[in-house]
C-alpha cells in the first residue's frame, strides 16, 4: 500500500490548490503543469495531488498551463521568463505556492496590475502571463467587470461558436431567454448571444444570483430579472416577467422556466422554437412530460452531450463541489464538525457527478464510500476502488456526506438522523429538498447559523449535523460555480443546440431530443485546438468503404468456400 503523505504537507497542498482555484476559477484537470523548486517532499505531495485531480505533469521540454513555484524567487523569475516565450493567446498561470515564504518576486517583472480578485497580470512581460499567490486569500471585492473579462478570455470555444452564429446572421430577430446561475461565465454567454444578434433576456434564482454581475449586464443594456434578496414570491414574479418578454428559445438550467411556461404561460409555447436544458435533474421531469404527451416544445438535451457530461458533470462539478465544501469547513471551528484529514466521506450517487466528487475527495486524502441504488453503478464504484454500502448505513461513521444524485429526498430524515454527530452534509448541483430539512424541522430540529452558508441542525435530543448552503448546491450558492474551461464547453454545446433549434426547430418532435453528434465533434476539436493538442483530421471512423457491404462471413478458419 502506498505511504500516505505527511498530514501537514497534505493540508498545505490541499489549501494551495483550493486557493488557486478560488482565485482563478480555473480547472485543474486536463491542464499541463510543472512544480518548480522547493522541498522535494512538498513537491512530491503537490504533484501527486494535482495528478490525482486529473492534471498532467509536463515533460521538461513542453510548455505548461500552470507553473507552480515552491523554491527561491530567483529560480522562479528565470523559469517564468523562459515560459513566457509562447504563442500569443497561450495562457500561463504562475502560482506562488511557497510554503513558508513567497516563491515569486512579483516586482521582478515590472509593474503588475489586477485582472480579477487574486490574479495579477504582468504587462511588461506578456499579456498572457498571470500571477497568483496561494499565500493570501483572494479579495472579496465583487469586481464583476474584471471577472467577466477574465471568464471571456478563458472561453475560446464558446467565442468561436458564437462568432459563427453572428457571421451567419442566424440570431437576428431571435429573442433568447437565459435562465442559469448568474455569475461571470453566464454573463459572457449572454453577451456573446447579444453580440451575435439576439435579443437576450436573463432570469436567475435568488440563491444563484451574483448581484454585481447582474448589474454589469444591466449596464450593458440587457434586461435582467434577478436579485439575490428576492423572496420566493418575487422570484416567481421575476420569472413570469421574463417569460412575458416572449422568448423564442429558452436556455435553461434545471428546466424551471421551461416547466413554468407550461404551467403558467401555455399560450407562449406555440410561438417558441424550443429550449435547451443542461442538467440531469432538469431533464428528468421533461422526459416524464414527453412520455405523458404534455411537452409542448422540443427540448435539446444539452446535458447528455459527450462534451458536456464528462468535462462538466464529472470534472467541473467534482472540483467545484468538493473545493467549496472544504473551503466552508475550513472556515468554521474544528470543534463544530468532525471532518478531519484522512477521514471518511460518503458520496450518494455514482453518476458522472458522483464519480467526479469521489475522485476529488480521494485526491484530497479522504476514504470514500459510495451509496448507489443502481447495482451496476455500485459495481462501477467498487471497480473505481471505493467501498459500497446503503446510504443509511454508510453515513453512521462518516465525517462528510455529499449528495450527488440531483434527486429530491436523497438525504431524507432517516439518513440525517443516522449521520454521525457533527457530520457535514453537502450537495453537488442539487434540486429542491434534496436534503430533508423541512422534515427535520417538523421533527423538532432547530437550524442555527454557524457561519455564512453553514448551519447547525440540532434535534431535541441534542443530536446535530452541519448542513452547507441550506441544502442547496454548494458550488453555486457558496462559490463561483464550475471552472471557466468546462463551462466554456457546456455553453458551446448550448450554442450548438441553439443552432439546431434555429435551423430546424419546426421539424423537431415535441420531445427531449439529443444533441447532434456534429456539435460534440466540433466542440471537442475546438477545445483541443485551444488547449494546444493536435488530433487527427476529420475522416471516416472505420476502414470499411462506405460503398461496400461488410463481409459477414468468418475468415478465422480459412477462406470460406
Amino acid at each position: 500500500m502506498p505511504q500516505r503523505p505527511d498530514p501537514d504537507r497534505a493540508a498545505w497542498a490541499s489549501a494551495a490548490v483550493r486557493r488557486f482555484a478560488a482565485a482563478t476559477n480555473l480547472l485543474v484537470a486536463a491542464r499541463g503543469f510543472r512544480v518548480l523548486g522547493g522541498d522535494p517532499g512538498d513537491a512530491t505531495v503537490l504533484t501527486a495531488l494535482l495528478v490525482g485531480l486529473g492534471a498532467r505533469a509536463a515533460e521538461e521540454h513542453e510548455p505548461v498551463d500552470q507553473l507552480w513555484c515552491l523554491g527561491e524567487p530567483e529560480e522562479s523569475t528565470a523559469a517564468v521568463e523562459r515560459e513566457a516565450d509562447r504563442p500569443r493567446g497561450a495562457t500561463l498561470v504562475v502560482v506562488d505556492a511557497g510554503r513558508y515564504a513567497p516563491a515569486v518576486d512579483e516586482d521582478a517583472f515590472g509593474p503588475v496590475a489586477p485582472v480579477r480578485p487574486g490574479v495579477l497580470t504582468v504587462p511588461a512581460l506578456s499579456d498572457d502571463v498571470f500571477l497568483v499567490s496561494t499565500g493570501r486569500e483572494p479579495e472579496q471585492d465583487p469586481a464583476a467587470a474584471a471577472r467577466i473579462r477574465w471568464a471571456r478570455r478563458a472561453m475560446p470555444v464558446s467565442r468561436a461558436v458564437a462568432a459563427e452564429l453572428r457571421d451567419g446572421g442566424l440570431l437576428r430577430g431571435t429573442r433568447v431567454g437565459v435562465s442559469m446561475v448568474l455569475e461571470p461565465k453566464t454573463a459572457v454567454l449572454s453577451l456573446l448571444l447579444r453580440d451575435a444578434g439576439a435579443d437576450v433576456v436573463v432570469y436567475a434564482h435568488a440563491d444563484e444570483t451574483d448581484d454585481a454581475v447582474a448589474d454589469e449586464l444591466r449596464a450593458a443594456g440587457l434586461p435582467v430579472h434577478a436579485s439575490s434578496t428576492a423572496s420566493l414570491a418575487e422570484q416567481r414574479r421575476l420569472a413570469l416577467t421574463m417569460l412575458d418578454s416572449r422568448p423564442h428559445v429558452l436556455l435553461d438550467d434545471g428546466s424551471h422556466l421551461i416547466r413554468l411556461a407550461h404551467q403558467e404561460r401555455p399560450d407562449l409555447l406555440p410561438t417558441m422554437l424550443g429550449a435547451a436544458e443542461e442538467t440531469t435533474s432538469g431533464l428528468r421531469p421533461l422526459r416524464r412530460m414527453a412520455e405523458r404527451g404534455t411537452l409542448g416544445i422540443p427540448v435539446v438535451a444539452v446535458n447528455d452531450a459527450r462534451t458536456k457530461t464528462f468535462p462538466d458533470n464529472r470534472h467541473g462539478t467534482g472540483q467545484s463541489t468538493v473545493f467549496a465544501t472544504v473551503d466552508l469547513v475550513d472556515g468554521i471551528p474544528s470543534v463544530a464538525h468532525r471532518v478531519r484529514a484522512g477521514g471518511t466521506a460518503v458520496v450518494a450517487g455514482f453518476g458522472p457527478v458522483g464519480e467526479g466528487v469521489a475522485q476529488v475527495l480521494v485526491a484530497l486524502g479522504l476514504h470514500v464510500t459510495v451509496a448507489e441504488v443502481d447495482p451496476v453503478r455500485a459495481l462501477q464504484a467498487r471497480f473505481a476502488g471505493h467501498a459500497v454500502a446503503p446510504l443509511v448505513d454508510a453515513v453512521r461513521e462518516a465525517d462528510l456526506v455529499v449528495s450527488a444524485t440531483g434527486v429530491a429526498g436523497t438525504i431524507d430524515h432517516a439518513v440525517l438522523r443516522a449521520c454521525a454527530a457533527g457530520a457535514v452534509v453537502s450537495v453537488a448541483g442539487g434540486v429542491d429538498h434534496e436534503v430533508a430539512l423541512d422534515d427535520a424541522a417538523a421533527a423538532g430540529a432547530v437550524r442555527t447559523t454557524e457561519a455564512p452558508h453553514v448551519e447547525r441542525v440540532t434535534w431535541p435530543d441534542d443530536h446535530h449535523v452541519v448542513v452547507l448552503a441550506g441544502g442547496g448546491g454548494v458550488n453555486t450558492s457558496a462559490a463561483e460555480g464550475n471552472p471557466v474551461e468546462v463551462m466554456d464547453l457546456s455553453f458551446a454545446v448550448q450554442l450548438g443546440a441553439l443552432r439546431m433549434l434555429l435551423e430546424r426547430g419546426d421539424e423537431l418532435e415535441r420531445d427531449v431530443v439529443p444533441v447532434d453528434a456534429a456539435v460534440d465533434e466540433v466542440t471537442a476539436r475546438a477545445a483541443l485546438a485551444a488547449w494546444g493538442s493536435r488530433v487527427a483530421p476529420p475522416g471516416p471512423r472505420a476502414e470499411q468503404p462506405v460503398d461496400r457491404e461488410p463481409d459477414v462471413r468468418t475468415h478465422r478458419f480459412g477462406d470460406p468456400s
